[in-house]
C-alpha cells in the first residue's frame, strides 16, 4: 500500500483520433504556427505530476507529429475506438490496459489531455493533481463559468414559436442576483484508475471542481474556435514582444 507521502503514478493520456468533421484534420492544423496537439504535448511533458505522458491515435500522421514533440505514441488506437460516435471511456480504458499488459505499469489516475485545450497550463495540471489528493477525490474536473446562465436559454418549436427551455423564475432577472452556475470546459479530466475501469465513469458523488477562467478555457471545436486561438495566441505574443 502507497504511503500519503508517495508519489502517484498519474499517467497522461493525449486523445486524438484523426477524423473529425468540423475541421477537418484539426489535431494537426496549424495554431499560431504549432500543430494544434503540440501545445497540450509540450505542457504535459512541463508537468512534474505526470509520470508518463502518450498519446492515443488511430491516425499514423498525428503519431509522427506526436513523436516529433516527444510524446510516446507505444501503440495505434484500433479504429473501433475512433469513430465520430466513439466515447471516451474505451479510449482510456485501452489505454490502461495496453499499459498494464505490455509495460507491466498500473496506473492510480488518468489525467485525460484533450488537444482540442491548448491554453491549458503546467500549473492546471500541479493545481488539480494537489486537489485530487487533498480531498482523495475519485476525481477533478475542469469548470469555468457559464457564458450564458441556462435561465435565458430559449428553444424553438416546429412552428418557429420561441419558448422557455426548462426552469425560469418568474418576473425580470437581474444578472447579478443569479445563482452562478458552471460548464465543464474539456481542459482538465483527472480519474482514478478503478473509477475508470470498474465503473466506467469520469464523474461521481465524489468528483471535485476545479476552476479555470474562461481565457484558459476555450475549447476548440468548430473554425471559429480555431481562428479565437490564433488571435489569443497573436495577441499574447505581442504583448511578450513589447
Amino acid at each position: 500500500m502507497k504511503s500519503e507521502s508517495t508519489k502517484p503514478y498519474i499517467l497522461g493520456l493525449i486523445t486524438a483520433r484523426g477524423g473529425s468533421k468540423g475541421i477537418p484534420g484539426k489535431n494537426i492544423t496549424l495554431v499560431n504556427g504549432k500543430p494544434l496537439i503540440a501545445w497540450t504535448i509540450e505542457t504535459a511533458l512541463k508537468s512534474t505530476s505526470l509520470s508518463r505522458v502518450i498519446v492515443s491515435t488511430d491516425d499514423e500522421e498525428i503519431a509522427r507529429i506526436s513523436l516529433d514533440c516527444s510524446a510516446e505514441v507505444p501503440f495505434l488506437r484500433p479504429k473501433e475506438l475512433a469513430q465520430d460516435d466513439s466515447p471516451h471511456i474505451p479510449v482510456i480504458v485501452h489505454a490502461i490496459e495496453w499499459l498494464e499488459s505490455n509495460s507491466n505499469e498500473r496506473p492510480d489516475y488518468v489525467f485525460l489531455l484533450e488537444p482540442t485545450s491548448p491554453f491549458r497550463t503546467v500549473e492546471d495540471i500541479e493545481n488539480a493533481t494537489r486537489l485530487v489528493r487533498e480531498k482523495k477525490a475519485d476525481s477533478v474536473v475542469g469548470v469555468c463559468k457559464a457564458p450564458s446562465h441556462p435561465y435565458f436559454a430559449k428553444q424553438i418549436t416546429q412552428d418557429g414559436r420561441l419558448e422557455n427551455y426548462g426552469y425560469r423564475p418568474e418576473g425580470y432577472l437581474y444578472r447579478q442576483i443569479l445563482p452562478p452556475v458552471y460548464v465543464i470546459n474539456g481542459a482538465v479530466y483527472l480519474v482514478r484508475r478503478d473509477v475508470i475501469v470498474e465503473k466506467n465513469v469520469l464523474i461521481t458523488e465524489n468528483t471535485y471542481a476545479y476552476l479555470m477562467p474562461a481565457e484558459r478555457s476555450l475549447n476548440i471545436d468548430e473554425p471559429w474556435d480555431m481562428y479565437l486561438a490564433d488571435l489569443i495566441f497573436r495577441d499574447r505574443n505581442r504583448f511578450k514582444d513589447s
